[in-house]
Parts: C-alpha cells; sequence; structure tokens
C-alpha cells in the first residue's frame, strides 16, 4: 500500500469538506472508494464527474482500478468547471 495526500479542488472540496487528507491505497479506485464511504453521496456525485491528476500526469479514461498510486504522491480531484 502506497501512503499520499488526496488534494480537492473547488465543488469537491465542498462536498468533502476538507482541502485534502491522506490516503493509504493501491490504485487510485482504492483511495477513491476510502473517501466516498466517509462522505454522502453529492461527494460521490462530484468524484464521479471530476478529474484526477496524479503527481501532476492526467489519469485521462483509464479505469481507476488500473491506476497505481506511487508512494508519497498527490492526487489532485479536480471538477468541472466554467470560464476556463
Amino acid at each position: 500500500m502506497a501512503k499520499g495526500v488526496i488534494r480537492y479542488w473547488a465543488a469537491a472540496r465542498s462536498a468533502a469538506g476538507v482541502d485534502e487528507e491522506p490516503y493509504d491505497a493501491e490504485t487510485l479506485a482504492q483511495a477513491l472508494e476510502t473517501a466516498r464511504a466517509a462522505r454522502d453521496m453529492e461527494f460521490s456525485r462530484v468524484i464521479a464527474r471530476s478529474s484526477f491528476l496524479i503527481e501532476g500526469d492526467p489519469v485521462g479514461t483509464r479505469p481507476h482500478d488500473t491506476v497505481t498510486l506511487p508512494e508519497d504522491a498527490t492526487v489532485e480531484v479536480l471538477p468541472p468547471f466554467a470560464g476556463g
């Protein structure tokens, strides 16, 4: 298991109720599932629409259960936003 930080931006931050939190997971899917378990459906809806960066690299359309998290990485959660 890798340890790192999930950092939330904009609507994701609001839904999470925190700016960031630690993770202890092997994959992005595991880290997000742990985060979802502690929160309500609004958080899940925001996460489902969000994009993710791991150490600045976009996850894109890769299945989250195939995205391995490195030790001490930062996962950025970027919800959709308007205005560029």
